[in-house]
């Protein structure tokens, strides 16, 4: 058995050049993400591997990180609030009057 894989091997090094070829992953890693090591629950990450085989095609990771996003956006409305909702919240916390609704007539 150890003589047909070295056979093999002989037969790919002679068919093809390797001479210019790197180590390393084949697709590298967008700078904006960072490889991380997780666990996750078996059924929360069928979960998401059904919803990608569901849609016929996809990634479970972009589905898990789309989920921590929009929790995250649930979990902090104040970090990013527009100016509107900026503007509300100023308005009632230096006039809390203006809240009750007991504003002084002029």
């Amino acid at each position: 058995m150890e003589f047909e894989w070295d056979d093999q091997q002989a037969e790919v090094k002679t068919r093809y050049d390797f001479s210019n070829a790197k180590r390393g992953s084949v697709v590298r890693t967008p700078s904006c993400k960072t490889r991380i090591t997780i666990r996750i629950d078996d059924d929360i990450l069928d979960w998401f591997r059904g919803q990608v085989h569901a849609a016929g095609g996809g990634n479970y990771q972009t589905l898990i990180n789309a989920a921590l996003r929009a929790h995250i956006d649930l979990q902090a409305p104040n970090d990013q609030e527009g100016l509107e909702e900026t503007l509300r919240r100023v308005i009632r916390e230096e006039f809390p009057s203006y809240r009750t609704g007991d504003r002084e007539t002029p």
